[in-house]
Protein backbone atom coordinates (compact mmCIF):
# COMPACT_ATOMS: atom_id res chain seq x y z
CA UNK A 1 0.00 0.00 0.00
CA UNK A 2 1.15 3.55 -0.56
CA UNK A 3 1.81 5.78 1.86
CA UNK A 4 2.86 9.37 1.15
CA UNK A 5 3.77 11.18 4.52
CA UNK A 6 4.68 15.27 4.16
CA UNK A 7 6.54 17.05 6.97
CA UNK A 8 8.22 20.08 7.05
CA UNK A 9 5.31 23.06 7.08
CA UNK A 10 4.62 25.69 10.74
CA UNK A 11 4.48 29.22 10.25
CA UNK A 12 6.89 31.98 8.53
CA UNK A 13 7.19 35.82 8.27
CA UNK A 14 6.24 36.75 5.01
CA UNK A 15 9.94 36.85 2.71
CA UNK A 16 10.83 33.74 4.27
CA UNK A 17 11.33 30.19 3.80
CA UNK A 18 10.55 26.51 4.72
CA UNK A 19 11.20 22.99 3.27
CA UNK A 20 8.79 20.88 2.76
CA UNK A 21 9.26 16.80 2.32
CA UNK A 22 7.01 13.92 1.32
CA UNK A 23 8.22 10.70 2.15
CA UNK A 24 6.77 7.43 -0.08
CA UNK A 25 6.40 4.07 1.33
CA UNK A 26 7.23 2.92 -1.79
CA UNK A 27 10.40 3.71 -4.58
CA UNK A 28 9.50 7.09 -6.15
CA UNK A 29 11.05 5.81 -9.33
CA UNK A 30 7.80 3.60 -9.37
CA UNK A 31 5.87 6.60 -9.56
CA UNK A 32 4.83 8.22 -13.31
CA UNK A 33 4.38 11.71 -11.69
CA UNK A 34 4.76 13.13 -8.14
CA UNK A 35 4.45 16.81 -6.78
CA UNK A 36 3.01 19.14 -4.40
CA UNK A 37 -0.48 20.44 -4.56
CA UNK A 38 -1.98 23.59 -2.68
CA UNK A 39 -5.28 24.15 -0.92
CA UNK A 40 -6.63 27.50 0.71
CA UNK A 41 -9.30 28.12 2.54
CA UNK A 42 -12.79 28.38 -0.01
CA UNK A 43 -10.14 27.68 -3.14
CA UNK A 44 -10.03 24.25 -5.15
CA UNK A 45 -6.78 22.48 -4.68
CA UNK A 46 -4.16 23.60 -7.02
CA UNK A 47 -0.56 22.31 -8.47
CA UNK A 48 1.97 24.30 -7.09
CA UNK A 49 5.06 21.29 -8.62
CA UNK A 50 6.14 18.86 -9.67
CA UNK A 51 7.86 16.30 -11.97
CA UNK A 52 5.68 14.90 -14.61
CA UNK A 53 5.99 11.94 -16.98
CA UNK A 54 9.90 11.78 -18.56
CA UNK A 55 11.16 13.97 -15.67
CA UNK A 56 10.93 17.03 -16.61
CA UNK A 57 9.41 19.56 -13.76
CA UNK A 58 6.43 22.14 -14.40
CA UNK A 59 5.28 25.22 -11.80
CA UNK A 60 2.33 26.73 -11.27
CA UNK A 61 3.30 30.32 -12.35
CA UNK A 62 2.67 32.58 -9.24
CA UNK A 63 5.55 30.09 -7.24
CA UNK A 64 8.10 30.97 -10.28
CA UNK A 65 11.41 31.34 -9.34
CA UNK A 66 10.86 31.41 -5.39
CA UNK A 67 10.12 27.76 -5.28
CA UNK A 68 11.90 24.26 -6.07
CA UNK A 69 10.81 20.80 -6.31
CA UNK A 70 13.78 18.15 -5.79
CA UNK A 71 13.98 14.52 -4.88
CA UNK A 72 16.26 11.96 -3.35
CA UNK A 73 15.09 8.87 -4.72
CA UNK A 74 17.12 6.72 -2.57
CA UNK A 75 15.54 8.11 0.22
CA UNK A 76 12.35 7.85 -1.38
CA UNK A 77 11.50 11.66 -0.97
CA UNK A 78 10.10 14.49 -2.57
CA UNK A 79 11.43 18.09 -1.45
CA UNK A 80 9.57 21.59 -2.29
CA UNK A 81 12.09 24.42 -1.24
CA UNK A 82 9.56 27.08 -0.74
CA UNK A 83 11.44 31.00 -0.87
CA UNK A 84 10.45 34.54 -0.73
CA UNK A 85 7.12 33.67 1.14
CA UNK A 86 3.86 35.53 0.88
CA UNK A 87 0.66 35.66 2.64
CA UNK A 88 -1.28 34.31 -0.13
CA UNK A 89 1.09 31.18 -0.35
CA UNK A 90 -0.82 30.44 3.09
CA UNK A 91 -2.71 26.73 2.72
CA UNK A 92 -2.58 23.16 3.33
CA UNK A 93 0.27 21.47 1.03
CA UNK A 94 -0.43 18.43 0.00
CA UNK A 95 2.08 15.24 -1.41
CA UNK A 96 0.76 13.61 -4.81
CA UNK A 97 1.71 11.13 -6.82
CA UNK A 98 0.60 9.09 -9.53
CA UNK A 99 0.80 5.51 -11.07
CA UNK A 100 -0.64 3.94 -14.09
CA UNK A 101 -4.44 4.81 -13.31
CA UNK A 102 -4.25 5.41 -8.98
CA UNK A 103 -3.50 8.50 -7.59
CA UNK A 104 -2.36 8.93 -4.48
CA UNK A 105 -2.53 11.89 -1.70
CA UNK A 106 -0.68 12.33 1.59
CA UNK A 107 -2.54 13.84 4.56
CA UNK A 108 -1.53 17.37 4.31
CA UNK A 109 1.01 19.86 5.72
CA UNK A 110 -0.10 23.42 7.13
CA UNK A 111 1.85 26.06 5.49
CA UNK A 112 0.91 29.62 7.20
CA UNK A 113 2.76 33.10 6.08
CA UNK A 114 1.92 35.76 8.48
CA UNK A 115 3.26 38.63 10.14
Amino acid sequence: QVQLVESGGGLVQPGGSLRLSCAASVSILSFDAMGWYRQAPGNQRELVAAFTTGGSTNYADSVKGRFTISRHNARNTVYLQMGSLKPEDTAVYYCNANRRLNNYWGQGTQVTVSS
